[in-house]
């Protein structure tokens, strides 16, 4: 096990060159943490990737603070969710200022381009590694991931009803409760706003109001607290309250939000400092980020123990198999998604193989490859 400051040190790490989204960032994690430096033991990785999928908020945040929370309970998650968070945060706060100094950036949409097709091959490629590791040959297992995969793939959305009914299938087929054992003879193998000056809350307009900034506070609590899947499942009810509800931004500022996310760093959900950066400046930006961040921060520090407690119990145990199987479903469904919007021509089919090819049979950073990525997309685009 390593020390604490092992643990932040990696985090920070993966905050400040963890490209691909939620699908890359937990293959990271499993690849990092699990297989090569053995800090984590792969059920301690399952229970808190089943953990992550059942609560609401973005899949790769939860996921760290769970682990923070294993090595070192409070203070680790603590620590771990502030090392993750905060590069990507000052990253997208950095672009923002720049944005609204000159009026829009256009570099992004052509780097986008190239690093939303390699992208698409770093996450089919975590895909894969996370479903080999969670499937083992269980056939049980397998028809569970093959249904949210075709479910997630069919509708464009994560669904997080389905999590929690796969996981009571798999319950009641490997363990289920003594009662209904005897009846069908089954197998028992079981997350206040105060006066600032005015350059901390001008962003695109005028200064935000106080009021404004306790919008943008409970706004994005409600992203955070309600919004389930991983942190891609946020941006439609984002659009939905940032566009159409309040009008702060228009459909290209959304879209250029949306790109920021994708070509920092760390969790794709820190697009929310962006747009608070847009609406009401350095505090703005601190308002939506704690407001998507905070409930997520809770809903894993508060249930987790009495999860943890309850871990060996043979239905428990079938119940985390089916939301993990049920989660690796989901992650190659959102890798068929992601990939009808990212790659839509010729040389983004051939950015997209070369960087599964790349990172198959060489052991080049996948920073690197992002960005050698992003390069040829402005020089093609």
């Amino acid at each position: 096990m390593p020390s604490l400051w092992e643990l932040v040190r990696y985090f920070l790490y993966l905050g400040s060159l963890g490209f691909g989204g939620p699908v890359a960032l937990v293959g990271y994690m499993q690849r990092d943490l699990v297989e090569q430096r053995q800090w984590f033991s792969k059920e301690d990785y399952m229970k808190g990737l089943a953990l992550s999928q059942l609560a609401p908020g973005p899949l790769a945040a939860q996921l760290a603070i769970c682990l923070g929370y294993v090595h070192s309970k409070v203070w680790g998650a603590t620590l771990v969710a502030l090392a993750f968070i905060l590069p990507s945060y000052l990253m997208t706060v950095g672009l923002s200022m720049l944005y609204v100094r000159y009026g829009g950036l256009a570099w992004m949409q052509a780097a986008f381009y190239g690093v939303g097709a390699g992208v698409i091959g770093i996450i089919v490629r975590a895909a894969y590694k996370l479903t080999r590791l969670t499937l083992g040959s269980d056939r049980l297992l397998w028809l569970v991931f093959a249904v949210m995969a075709l479910v997630t793939a069919w509708t464009e959305s994560e669904i997080a009803t389905l999590f929690i009914l796969c996981g009571v299938a798999v319950l009641l087929i490997e363990a289920p409760p003594g009662w209904l054992r005897g009846l069908l003879g089954a197998r028992t193998s079981l997350w206040a706003a105060i006066p600032l000056p005015a350059s901390l809350i001008s962003g695109m307009a005028a200064p935000a109001s106080l009021g404004t900034l306790g919008q943008i506070l409970w706004f994005f609590m409600k992203a955070g607290a309600f919004v389930f899947g991983s942190g891609l499942a946020i941006v439609p009810f984002l659009y939905g309250g940032v566009v159409q509800e309040y009008r702060w931004l228009n459909d290209k500022q959304f879209l250029d939000a949306v790109a920021v996310a994708m070509i920092t760093p760390g969790p794709v959900v820190i697009t929310v400092a962006f747009i608070g950066y847009l609406v009401g400046g350095q505090v703005g930006a601190l308002m939506a980020a704690i407001g998507v961040f905070l409930p997520v921060y809770f809903f894993v520090v508060i249930p987790y123990p009495w999860f943890d407690r309850f871990s060996a119990n043979p239905q428990v145990k079938a119940f985390v198999k089916g939301v993990t199987a049920a989660a690796a479903g989901a992650i190659a469904g959102a890798c068929f998604v992601l990939a009808r919007r990212a790659i839509f021509d010729l040389p983004t089919l051939l950015l997209g193989l070369a960087t599964l090819a790349i990172l198959t049979r060489l052991k080049i950073p996948e920073p690197v490859v992002i960005i050698a990525a992003g390069a040829l997309g402005i020089v093609i685009f």
